[in-house]
């Protein structure tokens, strides 16, 4: 029983040490200034400002291939109700135009990459 415990505890110690060591790799934390959520071990992080919206992705804290993806983004301000193509630009997905993003906004976002299965992701702007 001995071993047993001290077997756990050791195991233990390494997963904890483990994460802690690639603790910067998995923070789920804003790169860009926007607000952030995960979906399917990929984060999104979506910047909102009236004349631009951006929407970055990290798979397993690395920035993921956006080459060949797409998003439909759908702002929800109060009853106003706006939906936006978001296309490839660099490392990001954007589109510019005119966008409600008061703080409180519901965003929802549909993301296909490279013909794999579209990706849900929610947000509210602050």
């Amino acid at each position: 029983m001995k071993k047993l415990h001290t077997l756990l505890a050791a195991s233990l110690f390494a997963v904890a040490g483990n994460a802690l060591a690639h603790g910067d790799d998995h923070a789920h934390t804003p790169r860009h200034g926007g607000v952030v959520t995960e979906v399917k071990d990929m984060d999104y992080e979506l910047v909102a400002k009236p004349g631009v919206v951006q929407l970055w992705l990290r798979d397993h804290g690395k920035p993921a291939d956006v080459a060949k993806a797409s998003a439909k983004l759908t702002l929800l301000a109060g009853t106003d109700k706006q939906d936006v193509e978001l296309k490839p630009a660099g490392d990001r997905l954007e589109a510019t135009g005119s966008f409600k993003t008061a703080a409180g906004t519901k965003a929802v976002v549909v993301v296909r990459i490279d013909g794999k299965p579209a990706s849900t992701a929610r947000f509210t702007l602050r």
